[in-house]
């Protein structure tokens, strides 16, 4: 004898026949009703770039002046000769990572003369760090200021022009230094607040930690 067929459907499959693929459910409870009202969140767009697609520098002269801070770094990637004529201050042209803190600073002055969107800001303090590690040398850009847009750029272009200048310094013994790992770590200030990228507390405590075991010994 054939099987009945059953006649009770699921929960899932009551709401699939009533809103199928394509239809959009109707939101329900209070969240969901203002939601509803509220319409569908407005995609995030480019700032700088206007409703025609054409690039444009934002105007920023409503904004309130802030404490802006932005952190960033990079790595120059060195072969064993040149990371040992780097630490014994051997090379042909210099001082390599004294001349590239200099560099690093002046750029920090001049990124609205490279980047063409930036504004002029008031930078109130540049700290550049440059420090030898086992594969070449790491950088690090904190740039500062109480102004009306963020220090992002500033401390990027720092870190950028560093690490350059690095490599201008050593290309006569190792054509193959590699420019690496720019990126933006924190940034303080403006209506979005803080940022931290990811991971970058956990290392600073593993870092803390480090130095206080070597302070130790």
């Amino acid at each position: 004898m054939a099987s009945r067929r059953r006649l009770v459907r699921t929960s899932e499959e009551v709401a699939f026949a009533r809103f199928p693929v394509g239809k959009a459910r109707p939101a329900s409870g209070v969240r969901g009703q203002a939601k509803a009202a509220a319409g569908p969140a407005s995609p995030p767009r480019l700032s700088h770039v206007d409703a025609r697609g054409a690039a444009r520098m934002v105007d920023v002269g409503c904004k309130v002046e802030t404490a802006r801070r932005a952190l960033a770094e990079g790595l120059v990637l060195l072969s064993r000769t040149a990371l040992a004529l780097v630490r014994a201050n051997a090379i042909a042209k210099g001082d390599v990572l004294g001349t590239a803190r200099v560099a690093g600073i002046a750029a920090v002055k001049r990124t609205a003369d490279l980047i063409p969107l930036c504004h002029p800001l008031r930078i109130d303090g540049v700290r550049l760090d440059l420090a030898l590690v086992p594969r070449g040398v790491r950088i690090r850009a904190e740039v500062s200021a109480h102004d009306r847009t963020g220090v992002e750029m500033e401390a990027l272009t720092a870190v950028a022009v560093a690490a350059l200048t690095v490599y201008d310094m050593v290309k006569a013994v190792d054509k193959g230094t590699e420019v690496t790992g720019v990126r933006l770590l924190e940034k303080d200030g403006g209506k979005s607040g803080p940022w931290r990228r990811a991971g970058e507390g956990r290392r600073k405590a593993l870092a803390r930690t480090r130095r206080g075991r070597a302070r130790g010994q």
